[in-house]
């Protein structure tokens, strides 16, 4: 695969941990990895399923926070280790555009919405994003960790460095969560795309 295959491919890794996640500890293992940024924000997605996301298996998110202002596509995987991500920028430069992404995707026939919050701690390497976060929505919280890869012509190289960063941090790649964060939280979309 060439980079442009990988643009609209997102690559990762993600585990459920308990109340008992030691955070000092992975963020002093991740430290002495060596990021090139690190960062703690806090942001709200907001989740759309469609007819046509439905019956093509994929959600739509908007995210606005202090870093990034998207409309996401994202497909559902039955393993979400691949899968199709495909951001549109919509910048800062007008503020959070929400009414203009109800109004863009009300024609599409919006099924379901809803939001949640997410608590990030974020860990940048020039080949992979690691993210700690609880998330809360629908009245249910859940604790991830995330590995990303960034960067990538191939999928194997993205895999490897995914499996450098869960070695290091004591993550094993057979115990992670195949389920999306919005099944984890809304068991709605659970029943829709598990049935």
């Amino acid at each position: 695969m060439t980079e442009s295959d990988l643009r609209f491919t997102e690559i990762e890794h993600k585990f459920v941990v308990d109340e008992q996640f030691d955070l000092a500890a992975f963020d002093e293992i991740l430290t002495s990895l060596g990021p090139t940024r690190r960062t703690t924000l806090q942001v709200r997605d907001r989740y759309f399923l469609t007819g046509a996301g439905k019956e093509r298996r994929f959600l739509v998110r908007h995210r606005f926070d202090p870093e990034l202002h998207h409309l996401t596509l994202k497909t559902l995987e039955n393993d979400p280790q691949i899968r199709t991500e495909v951001n549109l920028d919509l910048g800062h430069h007008a503020g959070n555009q929400a009414d203009r992404v109800d109004a863009f995707l009300a024609p599409f026939g919006v099924e379901w919405q809803d939001s949640l919050l997410k608590d990030l701690d974020v860990w940048y390497f020039p080949d992979a994003e690691v993210v700690h976060y609880q998330a809360r929505g629908g009245g249910r919280a859940v604790r991830c960790v995330e590995f990303e890869a960034t960067g990538h012509e191939h999928v194997d190289a993205a895999l490897a460095a995914i499996e450098r960063y869960e070695g290091a941090t004591g993550l094993v790649a057979s115990e992670r969560e195949r389920r999306s964060l919005p099944e984890l939280l809304f068991p709605e979309v659970a029943a829709v795309f598990r049935g």
